[in-house]
């Protein structure tokens, strides 16, 4: 969808609009009936990693009737390299404020690129004995994949580019937007300063 056919006001470093936020909220929906299917009534914790999925796992987590307990935690990661592309390098941040074990764990992330990020947190998380370790990732990006992961729930395959919007950042910006879309090449080309990212 390009940017230009897309109503309202949009910052001019949007390419394209790949995923408006009816797509968006249709794969949400989706995961939502997935999980609960597979839950089957069983109590949950979904584990979003920051900052990406903090968008997804809010959304996410209100598809899930008042009866079910569902509970949310959060941890933060860092890989390390350039502006868009990881290192493979990853540091844990900000760790879950209760222990996992014993529970039926979900991992909510926002985009898998080359899998170092999530094959990281699948392993630790899972040396803490949960009842059950799945993974929900909103955007399953495989064309660089280092590491084979599994992943329990996909909501979108992303396109090859670099995607922006409802929780993914460059720089730490647009992650307020409500779509998922691509940005120019000049914004790249603009000379940015390498950071850390959660590119996983």
């Amino acid at each position: 969808m390009n940017a230009t056919n897309h109503p309202g006001p949009m910052p001019d470093t949007i390419a394209a609009i790949e995923f408006d936020a009816a797509a968006i909220a249709a794969a949400v929906a989706r995961l939502a009936r997935e999980i609960r299917r597979d839950l089957a009534g069983e109590p949950v914790v979904l584990v979003g990693v920051l900052k990406g999925a903090l968008f997804l796992i809010a959304d996410l987590a209100r598809h899930f009737p008042p009866e079910d307990d569902v509970r949310i935690d959060f941890l933060a990661v860092s890989s390390y390299g350039n502006a868009d592309r990881s290192s493979g390098e990853v540091r844990l941040l900000e760790d879950t404020s209760e222990s996992v074990e014993g529970k039926n764990v979900i991992i909510v992330e926002d985009i898998v690129d080359n899998g170092l990020t999530l094959q990281y947190l699948q392993t630790m998380l899972a040396s803490r004995n949960p009842a059950s370790l799945r993974t929900c990732v909103l955007l399953d990006k495989p064309y660089r994949r280092a590491v084979t992961v599994h992943i329990d729930y996909v909501g979108l395959q992303s396109p090859d580019t670099f995607i922006v919007g409802y929780g993914l950042d460059y720089q730490e910006k647009y992650r307020t937007l409500p779509y998922l879309a691509s940005l120019h090449t000049w914004v790249f080309e603009a000379g940015a300063l390498p950071a850390a990212k959660g590119i996983g």
